[in-house]
C-alpha cells in the first residue's frame, strides 16, 4: 500500500480534528457558493479522469469503513435504499506493469444513501440515524479479465461537510491492500449532483460542501474525478479507473 505522504498525513489530522470538535458535521453528505474547479461538459456533467500512469491518490477510509467486506460479495448493492439508479464501473490499473489493467483485484466500495447516511453506522452524534444491524451500499467485487468491476448502486446524497462521493479499498487477490481512496463527482450548473440533489427524495443543494472546500479533495481531485453521464429519469452511470501499486 501506498505509503502516506505528508499530505496524506495533513489530511488525517484534519479528518480528526473535524471528527473531535465538529463530529456533527461528517453525518449527511453538503454546499457552498464556491465552485471553482468543477466540470459541466455534458448534461449529466463529466470529469477529466486521471492522466499518466501515477499512483491514485491515497485517502482516508473515513469514519464508516465496512466492517467485514469478505461478507459482501454482491454486485448490487441497493438493498432497501430508494433513489436516483445508479451504476458504478470501476477500471483498476497497475502502475508497476505500465498501467496495464489488472485482473482479480479486490474492490470494496462503500457510500452514502440519498440521506446521507451510512449503514452498519448510527445512533451517535456522527450519525443520529441508527442502522448498525444493515449493510445497504456496501459491496466486494473481483476485477475481470479487462481490470473491471461493475456496482448497481443508487445515486449518493451528500451530507454536512463532504462533497459526493465514493470510498474504495483496493486488495491484490492474496488479500494484501494496495490502495484506500475516494471518487470524486464533477460539479457545476449542469451535472448529474445538481440534477440528482433537485429531484424526489433528494435534498437540494443548499449547505452543500463543493470539492474545492471539501477536506478531503480540496488539494485536488485530478486523479480521483470520474465521468458521469446519463439523466436523472434514465439513471446515471459513472466510470473511473484507479491505479495502484500491484
Amino acid at each position: 500500500m501506498k505509503t502516506m505522504n505528508r499530505k496524506g498525513f495533513l489530511k488525517s489530522l484534519g479528518l480528526a480534528g473535524v471528527t473531535a470538535i465538529a463530529a456533527p458535521l461528517l453525518i449527511h453528505c453538503g454546499n457552498d457558493d464556491d465552485i471553482e474547479g468543477s466540470s459541466s461538459g455534458t448534461a449529466a456533467g463529466s470529469g477529466s479522469g486521471s492522466t499518466g500512469c501515477s499512483v491514485t491518490n491515497t485517502e482516508t477510509e473515513g469514519p464508516f469503513p465496512t466492517k467485514s467486506p469478505s461478507s459482501l460479495v454482491q454486485s448490487n448493492i441497493v438493498s432497501d435504499r430508494t433513489g436516483v439508479p445508479f451504476t458504478i464501473t470501476i477500471t483498476v490499473q497497475n502502475v508497476n506493469a505500465a498501467c496495464a489493467t489488472l485482473q482479480g483485484a479486490l474492490v470494496d466500495i462503500w457510500h452514502c444513501d440519498k440521506d446521507g447516511n451510512y449503514s452498519e453506522y448510527g445512533g451517535t452524534g456522527m450519525q443520529p440515524a441508527n442502522y448498525t444491524n444493515v449493510h445497504f451500499l456496501r459491496g466486494r467485487q473481483t476485477t475481470d479479465v479487462n481490470g473491471q468491476v461493475n456496482f448497481t448502486s443508487i445515486f449518493p446524497g451528500w451530507y454536512n461537510g463532504r462533497a459526493t462521493h465514493i470510498h474504495v479499498h483496493i486488495y491484490n487477490a492474496a488479500g494484501q491492500s494496495l490502495l484506500v481512496t475516494q471518487i470524486a463527482f464533477p460539479e457545476g450548473s449542469d451535472s448529474a449532483v445538481v440534477q440528482v440533489a433537485a429531484s424526489t427524495g433528494y435534498k437540494g443543494m443548499t449547505g452543500y460542501t463543493y470539492n474545492a472546500n471539501d477536506n478531503v479533495f480540496s488539494d485536488g481531485t485530478s486523479n480521483e474525478m470520474s465521468s458521469i453521464s446519463g439523466s436523472v429519469s434514465g439513471g446515471f452511470a459513472l466510470t473511473h479507473t484507479i491505479k495502484v501499486p500491484a
